[in-house]
């Protein structure tokens, strides 16, 4: 019986994810991409202050954290905003 149901509710989610369209419209688009764009400036940021937490012991650390933000920052921005 729940193995049934999980396929109902399997094949109801397909069926609906098939109905989805594309972007319409270039507002649509520019929009999505600029969604992206920021995801991929604060992801680096993210990361590279992870990477930069690792590093140096006190205020060399605080120091290694800013540059890794920013570089991070940088560096996710140049990829995801081409």
């Amino acid at each position: 019986m729940r193995i049934r149901r999980t396929n109902i509710i399997l094949a109801g989610c397909l069926a609906v994810s098939a109905c989805q369209s594309g972007p319409t419209s270039q507002a649509v688009s520019d929009r999505n991409s600029e969604f992206g764009c920021i995801a991929g400036t604060v992801g680096g940021a993210i990361v590279g202050g992870l990477i930069g937490s690792t590093i140096g012991a006190g205020t060399g650390q605080v120091l290694a954290v800013g540059a890794g933000i920013g570089g991070g920052g940088y560096v996710g921005n140049r990829l995801a905003c081409r």
